[in-house]
């Protein structure tokens, strides 16, 4: 054969190249699997090595209890550090409310390492057992929490250290609210445990301790005297009308009830007088849309404002896009009612049924908005407060504003319709019907 004859034309090279590609694919394949299998074979011999001292593997991540083949778990014990896992960020705080009681370490036990339990049991000074011994109680404090009856029973007020006689009538009517709704919650509760995080379900409890107090902030009732008043019952200022705003609601000097840990809020709600002043619904609404978008607001504007006028407003100038301001009232209207909000809900036109879970937390005492001062001053005779401290009367803010009544409240609804009135009861109707408000103008 000529050497001419020995040359390859291009599709023979071009079959030829693809040939051997794929061939070489494939064995970098088959070496590729076969190492694998070589690598978990160790890997589940580790495993297996490792179940048979009695532990599971530690995810730092989500550290739980590795489940066995045979999944009879019979114990765990965790080590709880209750700030070392809290987010500083308020967004991500409910997610992470348990998460501050996640174990380290996660020790397990079944019936294939009894016998090595009982082993280290008789090691002196053994880590696992320190470990066991230390947080029984925390062990303890979750199997309480699981156990834990809701609704808890109401007690009853303390009244001995109420001597005045012309606090019967209030006192009779606060024991009609008391009754009023542990019976409804009774009837249409329907609730054996909780559905939401504890942590989130008193992260609107405020705690003074010097005289045992827990009172649930619902916005537009009332918070920031009280918030005063818990600020002089815990000797941080000798008046309540020497208190500006900005440090009743900015200065961070109150405690709240989620940041104690789990045993914290255990013993406080079951020993400490819980307090939660309310509103009727549609007063309330009206009240915190005056507040937040008929002044001046740095917040509430640029943040719901503009979000608001974007969707609901149509051919909106581009001042009113850029500031937010100027929200009308039918407008924040389609906001509240809105399954598809273009930004979320906010503390002070929340249900109060969402903001203190009183069918879950049994409140001692309800006052209401309506009768404020003389419901508020009452308390404070139940609670042992000094004689000469009184609830105060002032408006917060925008003191030259009427306070929103009923009245207000029907000149609001009146650019409403008779639909949009309804829906906005829909949407209060838990808290209509569990404080017994009367059913609004509609």
């Amino acid at each position: 054969m000529q050497p001419s004859e020995m040359v390859m034309n291009p599709k023979q090279v071009f079959l030829s190249v693809l040939i051997f590609g794929v061939a070489g694919l494939l064995l970098f394949m088959y070496l590729q699997v076969c190492i694998e299998e070589q690598h978990t074979g160790r890997v589940e011999q580790k495993r297996e090595q490792r179940a048979a001292s009695g532990w599971g593997p530690v995810n730092y991540l989500h550290p739980i209890a590795r489940i066995r083949d045979t999944e009879k778990i019979q114990d765990h014990i965790t080590n709880q550090n209750p700030k070392s896992h809290m987010s500083k960020d308020p967004k991500n705080k409910e997610e992470n409310l348990l998460n501050s009681e996640r174990p380290t370490r996660v020790f397990t036990e079944n019936n294939h390492s009894q016998g090595e339990a009982q082993v280290l049991s008789r090691i002196t000074g053994s880590p696992t057992i320190q470990l066991i011994e230390k947080h029984q109680g925390t062990k303890t404090l979750f199997r309480k929490f699981s156990e834990m009856n809701w609704p808890v029973d109401i007690r009853p007020l303390n009244k001995s250290l109420v001597t005045d006689s012309k606090w019967k009538r209030i006192d009779a009517t606060q024991e009609k609210r008391r009754s009023f709704l542990q019976e409804f919650c009774k009837k249409f509760g329907g609730v054996s445990r909780p559905q939401s995080h504890l942590f989130h379900m008193v992260s609107r409890i405020y705690v003074e301790d010097k005289h045992k107090i827990l009172y649930c902030e619902v916005p537009k009732a009332g918070c920031s005297n009280w918030k005063r008043i818990l600020m002089v019952l815990n000797g941080l200022a000798p008046s309540a009308y020497n208190i500006s705003h900005d440090a009743v609601h900015y200065g961070k000097h109150l405690k709240k009830l989620d940041s104690f840990d789990l045993k914290g809020i255990y013993t406080r709600l079951n020993t400490y007088t819980k307090a939660v002043f309310v509103r009727d619904p549609m007063e309330r609404l009206v009240s915190a849309f005056r507040d937040k978008f008929e002044h001046p607001n740095s917040y509430y504007h640029p943040v719901f404002g503009k979000a608001i006028i974007k969707k609901y407003r149509p051919n909106a100038c581009e001042e009113e896009l850029n500031n937010g301001s100027g929200v009308k009232f039918k407008e924040f209207i389609h906001y509240l009612l809105d399954s598809h909000r273009p930004v979320g809900m906010d503390i002070h036109w929340e249900k109060i049924s969402k903001l203190c879970y009183p069918c879950l937390i049994h409140y001692d005492f309800v006052g209401k908005f309506e009768t404020l001062e003389e419901d508020a001053n009452y308390f404070l005779q139940l609670i042992g407060a000094p004689k000469k401290l009184k609830f105060p009367n002032f408006k917060d803010r925008h003191s030259s504003d009427k306070r929103t009544n009923a009245q207000v409240v029907r000149q609001y609804l009146k650019d409403l319709t008779r639909t949009e009135r309804q829906l906005i009861y829909d949407f209060y109707y838990l808290d209509y019907l569990m404080f017994n408000y009367t059913t609004p103008f509609l």
